[in-house]
């Protein structure tokens, strides 16, 4: 079974990784001091320089403290649902703590003569060596595994929804190379089937199946109206010493991906993650919009200078709009926008949207509307601590009232600071286009916040995120 082959597979690889390591070492060797790359570096040629054995000798301490910490950055875990960008991320992490590992022994010993460029050249070389097996390796497996080999065979305690989104997933990813021998719940007939998996028994049965079977996992899938035979099934799984894991039911109840925390030792089921709750993500996010608000700024103070000057010629009225908008907690706040419309009654603007040849928008309007340009102040809202560069767009509090009731999960989106742009904006659901796409995108960016992914929103909207075909 392949539970009986993971520890010899893992050993080969621990050893491959070692012999990658001194590879990748003397190759990169080789690159800083006798190919064309020395003279890139301003090499001088009669410079004196370790010959490759004295480097060398540091591989007997550098070889064991990176494998540690590739075991440590997940690098030996199993890889049959791991995507490729995690994978990626892990080699790279790896690579990073290596480098601050082989300058730490340098410290140690007190060697100054290694060249810096080589352990440069050394931890880009590794990361692509590492990629490259990894990536052969994970062809390789999915291929035997997509052939009957390598598979990992399992039975499903219970039938639920659960138990068929788990089979969905599997037989659409035949790569991971799972084998599902049947389902046991005492509720459905046996001989029932589910897209070719079978109920083969009662709970009960279990007891007979582990010893018989030679399982290599189990997967406990119980409707959460049986969560009562929870304790006995684990307790009968664990004295097997069969690996056992738990997808609960609570896709019908939880409309998204929780996670999980300690609680002193108490797991809590957090239903939504929201990165940004993170009082060390909200400062750097906050680091950010400040630098990027002050940057902006001294950018289009020319452009929004001129807009300013032809509002007030062309047209009578204030120069600024504002507009109560709900923010982060629900919070009102007013938002800011160059005026592009004649002054109309505050009863009309909070429970109007503005549509195709709308009268009211003056001619600059048509123009700044359509560029986003009449977004530009409120960059003074991200000053203030108002608004973010990036997240959900933020809406009128009748609006709000409306959509609260009519939309799942609309509320949510007040979980963080509204934003001048985001996910929502630059896959096109700006202006009159469906609010439920644009939740969904919202809701998307919620849970998936990263510094990586708001410079990302921020690079599209800089290209194809200003011009709103959709804005009237």
């Amino acid at each position: 079974m392949i539970k009986d082959n993971q520890k010899t597979f893992n050993r080969i690889h621990v050893i491959i990784d070692g012999c990658l390591l001194a590879l990748s070492y003397v190759v990169s060797y080789y690159l800083r001091f006798y190919s064309p790359l020395r003279f890139l570096l301003k090499w001088d040629p009669n410079a004196q320089f370790y010959t490759l054995p004295e480097y060398a000798r540091i591989l007997f301490f550098l070889i064991p403290g990176y494998l540690i910490i590739y075991y440590l950055c997940n690098l030996y875990a199993p890889k049959r649902s791991q995507s490729r960008r995690d994978g990626l991320w892990n080699i790279v992490r790896a690579n990073f703590f290596g480098t601050l590992y082989f300058t730490f022994i340098l410290y140690l010993i007190k060697e100054t003569n290694y060249s810096r460029f080589m352990i440069a050249i050394f931890f880009v070389i590794n990361i692509i060596l590492d990629t490259g097996f990894r990536t052969i390796l994970a062809y390789s497996l999915k291929a035997a595994r997509k052939k009957g080999y390598n598979l990992k065979h399992i039975v499903l305690v219970g039938y639920s929804s659960a138990a068929e989104a788990y089979i969905d997933r599997i037989l659409v990813n035949p790569q991971w190379g799972y084998y599902i021998h049947g389902i046991l719940d005492d509720n459905i007939e046996r001989g029932s089937v589910y897209k070719n998996i079978k109920v083969i028994g009662t709970i009960d049965d279990l007891l007979e199946i582990l010893p018989q079977n030679g399982l290599d996992e189990i997967a406990i899938t119980l409707s959460i109206n049986e969560y009562s035979k929870l304790g006995r099934i684990v307790g009968i799984c664990e004295k097997s010493g069969v690996h056992t894991k738990f997808i609960p039911d609570y896709q019908n109840f939880f409309p998204t991906v929780p996670y999980t925390e300690d609680l002193d030792g108490l797991p809590v089921i957090n239903i939504r993650n929201v990165p940004l709750s993170n009082t060390l993500n909200r400062f750097i996010k906050r680091a950010m919009d400040l630098f990027g608000c002050i940057m902006a700024l001294i950018i289009f103070s020319v452009p929004m200078a001129i807009v300013a000057i032809i509002i007030k010629a062309t047209s009578p009225g204030p120069l600024i709009f504002s507009q109560v908008r709900i923010g982060r907690h629900n919070r009102e706040f007013k938002m800011y926008k160059f005026r592009s419309m004649e002054i109309q009654r505050e009863s009309n603007e909070k429970k109007a949207w503005t549509t195709f040849n709308d009268p009211r928008v003056t001619k600059i309007g048509k123009i700044i509307r359509r560029t986003s340009i009449d977004e530009l102040p409120q960059l003074f809202n991200v000053l203030k601590g108002e608004m973010s560069l990036v997240g959900p767009r933020p809406e009128r509090p009748f609006f709000v009232d409306k959509f609260k009731e009519e939309i799942p999960r609309y509320m949510i989106k007040h979980q963080v600071k509204p934003g001048m742009t985001g996910w929502a904006q630059i896959k096109g659901f700006r202006g009159d286009t469906s609010i439920r796409k644009r939740i969904e995108c919202d809701l998307y960016y919620i849970e998936n916040w990263t510094i990586g992914l708001d410079f990302k929103i921020l690079f599209f909207t800089m290209f194809n995120g200003f011009i709103n075909k959709n804005a009237y």
